[in-house]
């Protein structure tokens, strides 16, 4: 079977979405490129009912080169990601704090230093209605220099070197999504400033190094009974 293993992915990774409360129903889509080949979640399938055979197979250019079923109405985004990107992997969500954030807001500020790992502040592209051209390049746009993104009044994006890194993203998007609408429960979120993000950045690179001891041995070895 033509992309059997990226094919059997998409239908692990399905059922964690669903499982996760990320997607519901037939809503969500996920890919996985090959080279110039790319297996996407088919049309209309919930996605912890697929199998391999459902996810169909296309070229880089659209054509649908194995599978009988319709490719995931929203694949010319995930052409587009890949046509623009170096990502293998593209994860397209409806999650519940992701969809409050995208329909309120035109951006995710970082009101957590874990914003960093999907490249700061995320931004909320511009509406468009599902699976067109239109869509696709707004979502273009607000993704430069980021690993995800928000829809307005739709869901959330996030794409990776593989599908457990754009799943892994995916979470935490979500996370980062329930963590602010949880915040302006209680009052009015601090966002990071720049300078405190870039210490955050200086520190990752730069980890602080513990002092080691020798290791003890023999008659050194002090004696504590059981207990203590």
């Amino acid at each position: 079977m033509l992309m059997g293993e990226e094919r059997r992915a998409l239908c692990a990774y399905g059922r964690r979405a669903i499982e996760s409360g990320l997607v519901i129903g037939t809503s969500g889509n996920l890919s996985v490129r090959s080279g110039d080949l790319v297996a996407v979640t088919p049309s209309g399938v919930a996605l912890d009912r697929m199998t391999p055979q459902d996810c169909p197979v296309l070229d880089i250019e659209g054509y649908v080169v194995s599978g009988e079923r319709q490719p995931s109405s929203e694949t010319p985004m995930h052409l587009a990601v890949y046509a623009a990107t170096d990502a293998t992997a593209v994860v397209h969500t409806h999650s519940v704090f992701g969809a409050v954030v995208a329909t309120t807001m035109t951006e995710l500020p970082p009101i957590h230093y874990n914003a960093l790992l999907l490249g700061g502040t995320i931004r909320v592209a511009r509406y468009a209605t599902y699976g067109t051209p239109e869509l696709a390049a707004n979502v273009m746009e607000a993704l430069a220099g980021r690993q995800a993104v928000l829809m307005a009044n739709h869901g959330g994006v996030t794409l990776g070197a593989d599908l457990e890194t754009a799943f892994e993203a995916t979470r935490l998007l979500e996370w980062l999504c329930e963590v602010y609408v949880r915040a302006k429960g209680v009052g009015e979120p601090r966002v990071l400033t720049e300078e405190e993000l870039g210490a955050v950045v200086e520190r990752a690179l730069n980890p602080q190094a513990f002092p080691r001891r020798e290791p003890v041995h023999g008659s050194d070895v002090p004696d504590i009974e059981p207990g203590k």
